[in-house]
């Protein structure tokens, strides 16, 4: 595997594209990344990503994008790319402890009734659904939001090989809804931060982890597990 550091030269992109990226836009982001890896089908994506907004020195939003990837090979040289790459295979350890960050599409299955195909939810909005209108911007409303997205990490970690010693903190909330270039209906998801500490508890299914991502939405800038070791 590889993780890389992607810098776009925005000079060089469309006006469309240039509005969009800065707003965030994960399907023109994937879009852009796919130039990185010109001998893959695109059938056959080989990468996951996320995106940030860089920050100057006095920690304020600069206003540029960069883009972290993850990949199953290393991006190839692009005009307007800046890439810094690295081969990523980290020596897991049961028991280790790793800060990690994470953006995620939490979802659940939402059964529709005998013979009838089950439907994906927004855990955060199922959440949301049983308080009355005028209580949804409510505080106890907002707990009950992130009680869900950290119970649907958690109820997963067992699987991706490690555990919670402490709630992760949840944040930046978002429903997004792209529009393909061909038009249609669009493609709705939404996305949620994850910050702080977990402890392998299968190095193998960790890695695969690292790998492949967590969750849905992967095409749109979700699912990659980001780690590092803290001091000791």
């Amino acid at each position: 595997m590889y993780l890389s550091s992607v810098r776009l030269d925005l000079n060089r992109l469309t006006r469309a594209e240039l509005f969009d990226v800065l707003e965030g836009g994960a399907y023109t982001a994937h879009q852009l990344l796919w130039r990185l890896f010109p001998g893959v089908p695109e059938g056959e994506r080989p990468f996951i990503f996320r995106q940030e907004m860089e920050e100057d020195a006095n920690g304020k939003g600069a206003g540029l994008p960069r883009f972290y990837v993850g990949s199953v090979c290393a991006p190839e040289p692009v005009e307007g790319f800046e890439v810094q790459c690295k081969p990523f295979a980290p020596q897991l350890a049961k028991g280790e402890r790793l800060a990690f960050r994470l953006r995620a599409n939490p979802t659940i299955a939402k059964p529709m009734g005998q013979g009838r195909r089950s439907m994906r939810a927004d855990v955060l909005m199922d959440a949301r659904y049983p308080f009355p209108k005028g209580e949804r911007t409510s505080q106890a409303c907002t707990d009950a939001m992130d009680a869900a997205a950290r119970q649907w990490l958690t109820d997963r970690a067992d699987a991706f090989g490690f555990t919670l010693p402490v709630a992760p903190e949840v944040g930046a909330y978002r429903q997004h809804a792209l529009s393909k270039k061909e038009g249609g209906e669009p493609i709705r998801y939404s996305s949620v931060d994850y910050e702080g500490l977990l402890e392998v508890a299968d190095p193998v299914a960790l890695n695969e982890v690292l790998r492949h991502g967590i969750g849905r939405a992967k095409a749109f800038g979700c699912g990659l597990l980001l780690l590092r070791r803290v001091p000791e």
